[in-house]
């Protein structure tokens, strides 16, 4: 897959990232008021995407947000149609689940059917009080009635396009990019 146009430059990930973690903030960390949660990353871009949101937060508010990282791959419906099977990451989940408020972290919400995975995953470690959804790009185009409560970027792309999120974490970049690609 070649980059055919990149969207976002370093500059403005940072800035999507940054209204991601205000918006959190406004919800769960009120002057005088704040809420215990936590953030959920969703392999594989989710993952640095919630340490991220967490470092912001911790910078602005002095709170310490505790960090999951979480991997869907056996929980999506398409695990058999794929033609290679899945690299398989360690679901790390330090805090109980059960009566917690999570926020699941994820890099674009494309047709909703990763975060539907996802919340099958998340019921299986315990049953939260509350569950968010944060992704850095809203796409647009969703199949499941399933939308993000934080969006770094909402645009309307095209259902033959992709969208590729990179961190500096993984790919050695902060870019967000579109690509031609067929279901």
């Amino acid at each position: 897959m070649d980059v055919d146009k990149v969207i976002c430059e370093s500059q403005q990930v940072s800035e999507a990232v940054e209204r991601i973690a205000d918006a959190v903030i406004n919800d769960f960390c009120q002057a005088g008021k704040t809420e215990e949660f936590a953030l959920v990353g969703l392999f594989k871009q989710g993952v640095p995407l919630s340490c991220r949101i967490a470092e912001i937060i911790e910078k602005k508010c002095n709170i310490k947000v505790p960090l999951a990282a979480l991997d869907i791959s056996m929980y999506r419906d398409d695990f058999g149609l794929r033609s290679a099977l899945p690299l398989i990451n360690e679901t790390v989940i330090p805090f109980d689940m059960d009566m917690t408020n999570i926020i699941l972290v994820d890099d674009v919400l494309s047709t909703g059917r990763t975060i539907r995975a996802a919340l099958d995953a998340v019921t299986d470690y315990g049953r939260p009080s509350l569950i968010k959804l944060a992704v850095l790009v809203d796409r647009g185009n969703v199949e499941y009635p399933i939308r993000a409560d934080y969006v770094g970027i909402n645009m309307q792309v095209a259902e033959d396009l992709k969208i590729k999120v990179e961190f500096t974490e993984n790919d050695g970049v902060d870019r967000i990019s579109q690509i031609k690609w067929k279901k």
